[in-house]
């Protein structure tokens, strides 16, 4: 193994041995490499005549560029938007998000929390943490109703057993006990397990209210009491976008940042729905542990930091610089928040059209609809027709685009629908279930 990372091995053994256990055979392997990186590093700081370090080209003092290109970067300098970026992100962006998730989620006042390092949007992010805490074989705890895409990164990638529990009971709330359950019998044996949880959930666009959060930590604090470690990484793509009272408003992440030693909390979120810049591919890994005092805590997540750089270093080099300066000056714009409010409030007058059309008991015969508050998405439970068939035949006839899922389920993102619209796509889905049942 590389001095490098049996060095931060050391680190991170000191801080909290459990964390270590943790870390899957890559994980404890993964490193931030010295080499170039760091001669070039040291070069920009005293290379005061000549600095041939780096694999970028100059002119005249600068950035080589094509005119062309930077004609079409309004208010960017060559450096900003061309240049390689470091493999952790540059730093006025990381400090930037660090300090936003403290602005949106008050639980975490007090807790300490390590430097989001900048991933190529979230799903690069679910592979980084995957090549850190995750081994073949090793559970990975995912509800029923889940992005397709967690197979190919966990299953197929690396090898993991995912094992799921049915995300709502009969009352059509999060189903703790059937989470209990899977937790309790899929860690007697291996002593780690690696749980995701997505909130606001893609496909049904559930997210998880605060009893329902103290439910889940509780769960997840008495399995670490009893000897598991317990990986928890929080996807969460579509953070903030919640249209209900009862909605928890803030990342179930707060909460396990400091649940028990044996508990390493990893979020996972970014610009790509919350900012609406989905082709930026902007996103960020966070860890959240128990490591005893500042200096402990600040060690570990240094290592960890490294850790998760090396991953990118040794999968993408870096994000891509350009899109971390456009989402970082956009932050820094006064009028930044104003506008995501008023975004955010075009997308909760459509979920609450939804909603509203759909009490319409006109439908019942056809579907029930599934719990949603938030995200992007909600998703139908058909009860008499194929929902494939349904898919292509709407297709086909109708014009209209949907996503199956199993056969019976049909997911619409409502996110691309005018308000003006929905009750017309409700009709048009519906006259197509009319249309097959008459077949």
């Amino acid at each position: 193994m590389n001095p490098i990372a049996l060095e931060l091995n050391k680190v991170i053994q000191e801080a909290n041995p459990h964390i270590l256990e943790m870390l899957s055979e890559m994980g404890k392997g993964l490193f931030f490499p010295k080499g170039i990186l760091s001669q070039s590093a040291e070069a920009k700081q005293k290379a005061h005549r000549f600095n041939a370090t780096i694999g970028m080209a100059k002119e005249k003092g600068g950035t080589m560029y094509l005119p062309s290109i930077m004609k079409r970067i309004a208010g960017l300098r060559p450096e900003e938007a061309l240049t390689y970026a470091p493999s952790f992100g540059i730093l006025p962006l990381r400090e930037a998000w660090q300090e936003s998730l403290y602005q949106k989620n008050p639980a975490l006042k007090g807790k300490r929390i390590s430097l989001p390092v900048v991933t190529n949007a979230i799903t690069h992010g679910l592979s980084v943490a995957a090549d850190l805490w995750v081994d073949a074989g090793d559970p990975v705890v995912l509800p029923d109703k889940m992005w397709g895409n967690y197979n190919m990164i966990f299953s197929v990638r690396k090898g993991a057993e995912i094992v799921q529990y049915p995300l709502f009971n009969p009352e059509g709330g999060f189903n703790l006990e059937g989470f209990r359950e899977t937790l309790k019998e899929h860690s007697a044996e291996k002593k780690k397990i690696v749980v995701i949880l997505n909130f606001p959930n893609n496909p049904t666009g559930y997210s998880i209210t605060h009893r329902e959060a103290e439910g889940i930590c509780a769960i997840i604090k008495d399995l670490a009491q009893d000897g598991v470690n317990v990986v928890a990484i929080t996807d969460e793509a579509y953070f903030g976008l919640f249209y209900d009272d009862e909605v928890m408003k803030e990342s179930i992440f707060s909460f396990m940042v400091d649940l028990h030693p044996r508990v390493v909390a990893v979020k996972l979120d970014g610009a790509t729905k919350e900012d609406f810049v989905w082709g930026l591919r902007v996103g960020f890994i966070t860890f959240g542990a128990m490591a005893g005092d500042q200096e402990a805590a600040s060690s570990i997540y240094d290592a960890l930091e490294k850790k998760a750089a090396g991953a990118v270093r040794g999968s993408i080099s870096n994000a891509s610089h350009l899109s971390q300066e456009i989402l970082l000056k956009a932050m820094q714009d006064p009028d930044y928040s104003d506008q995501k409010r008023a975004k955010y409030q075009v997308m909760k007058e459509r979920a609450l059209k939804v909603k509203e059309v759909l009490k319409d008991p006109k439908y019942s015969e056809a579907w029930e609809v599934y719990p949603f508050n938030s995200g992007y998405f909600m998703c139908l439970r058909l009860k008499s027709v194929d929902a494939e068939s349904l898919r292509v035949h709407l297709l086909e006839r109708y014009g209209v685009g949907l996503i199956s899922l199993g056969k019976s389920d049909l997911r619409i993102a409502f996110s691309c629908i005018e308000k003006g619209e929905i009750r017309e796509l409700f009709d048009t889905i519906l006259k197509g279930i009319h249309d097959l049942q008459e077949r």
